[in-house]
């Protein structure tokens, strides 16, 4: 049975899944080495400083002399510069592989389109855009930070059966559950696959969140705090469950503590996003509140959107967002939850 480069690719692609949340600011990479329709050996970017994809694949292969008349299989374009490792076209140059097939170029300026030249200048037969639409869609995050020169933005939140986002009467630090408890794993979960989580100060205040992802194992993402005018206190719960975060401060505020940067706020979210941009931060889940969410909305900065809508009607609040163009992407059901995922077309675009 002859396989075709698709079969191969999909396999890439899981492995590449394999180092959500812990590559970046790297993309996720697999890599899968193929001789006679059978893989011979395959290996993944596990995480950023650790070798690429393709030096664990040539590493997992047992007789070194096949990949002489093997097939390497790639989601994204070999390097060909220096950064934490060396160029991945000169290991497969020097492995004499014959045949590379790639998924996607890389949108990286010191990457694209020169190690697939470097690799054809050296007899190499390359196949590239091999379901290049999936490739690109896993790595929306190193795509968007490259190409756009900004993090990819994530909003989420959950709103009440009548579209309330949260009470009137909510007590201090006591956090009105909208959604159900596996709804709330899974938003941690989703905190393990970003490198920020974004809230306002007004969230910090009222419900003094830890900003962990405790349930769900793996890192947590740092904390991203919009607090124009410094009102975070020194005893908030995200400074002690946290060894690092982004604590943003209006340019004009004098005195500020030792871990606050600051910005020009005048210039809106796009002042939040170039900073992130600066500290490598790919991607962030901005979570809240309200304000904070309907401040990426209106700045049309944003990418795609996840919506938990819980059972109980609140009947008076905070109203959730409803008058943006979010686009429907899909629906499903979280346990007694509906989530639904929105995009942002004209940024969303591969």
């Amino acid at each position: 049975m002859k396989f075709d480069d698709n079969l191969f690719m999909k396999r890439c692609l899981e492995l590449a899944s394999k180092g959500v949340g812990i590559t970046s600011p790297n993309p996720m990479v697999g890599a899968v080495i193929v001789l006679n329709n059978e893989i011979i050996g395959e290996g993944y970017h596990k995480k950023y400083g650790d070798n690429h994809a393709e030096v664990n694949a040539i590493n997992s292969v047992k007789n070194k002399s096949l990949l002489k008349k093997a097939t390497l299989y790639i989601n994204l374009e070999p390097c060909n510069h220096h950064g934490k490792t060396p160029p991945c076209t000169d290991l497969i140059i020097k492995k004499k592989i014959p045949k590379v097939v790639i998924g996607t170029y890389d949108p990286n300026p010191r990457v694209s389109g020169r190690g697939i030249r470097k690799l054809k200048e050296n007899k190499i037969d390359v196949t590239i855009n091999v379901l290049e639409y999936e490739c690109k869609k896993l790595n929306k995050r190193f795509f968007c930070y490259q190409k756009n020169k900004r993090p990819y933005v994530i909003l989420k939140w959950a709103e009440s059966k009548d579209g309330f986002i949260a009470p009137n009467n909510q007590k201090k630090e006591e956090i009105y559950w909208i959604s159900e408890f596996e709804s709330r794993k899974l938003a941690h979960k989703w905190r393990s696959e970003e490198d920020s989580i974004v809230v306002g100060i007004n969230t910090i205040l009222s419900d003094n969140p830890e900003l962990t992802n405790r349930y769900h194992k793996g890192k947590s993402a740092i904390p991203l705090i919009i607090d124009p005018n410094n009102k975070l206190k020194n005893n908030s719960k995200v400074l002690k469950k946290h060894s690092k975060i982004f604590h943003l401060i209006d340019l004009k505020i004098n005195n500020h503590k030792n871990y606050s940067s600051k910005i020009n706020y005048e210039d809106g979210v796009k002042s939040i996003l170039d900073y992130a941009h600066k500290k490598y931060i790919n991607s962030m889940l901005v979570e809240g509140g309200a304000k904070t969410i309907n401040f990426f909305l209106e700045s049309n900065l944003w990418d795609e959107a996840r919506v938990f809508r819980g059972g109980k009607n609140i009947k008076s609040g905070i109203k959730a967002p409803s008058s943006y163009n979010l686009n429907l992407i899909t629906t499903e059901k979280i346990g007694k939850d509906r989530l639904t995922y929105y995009s942002n077309e004209p940024e969303n675009k591969l």
